[in-house]
């Protein structure tokens, strides 16, 4: 688990949320990511923009299964690069 401050000026929005997804699926674990009292599927677009992460909103991210520490590692850093 890692918490991760989104800096990108238009939040998490739709074209790098698809990145996102593309990344998380691409991973073998479950990954979610936490915002306020929202929790979201990383591997799902709907879930990601169900909730909206504001430019500042600090996210909780979590990864768990076979390649957690690889995908925990992966989606810190794209969200760190928005």
């Amino acid at each position: 688990m890692e918490r991760v401050t989104i800096c990108n000026e238009n939040g998490l929005h739709l074209r790098p949320a698809e990145k996102l997804v593309t990344m998380a699926n691409r991973c073998s674990s479950h990954v979610m990511m936490t915002c306020g009292e929202h929790k979201m599927n990383c591997k799902s677009l709907m879930s990601l923009l169900a909730f909206p992460v504001c430019p500042g909103d600090e996210v909780t991210v979590e990864c768990y299964g076979e390649d957690e520490t690889q995908a925990l590692e992966r989606i810190v850093t794209f969200l760190k690069d928005l």
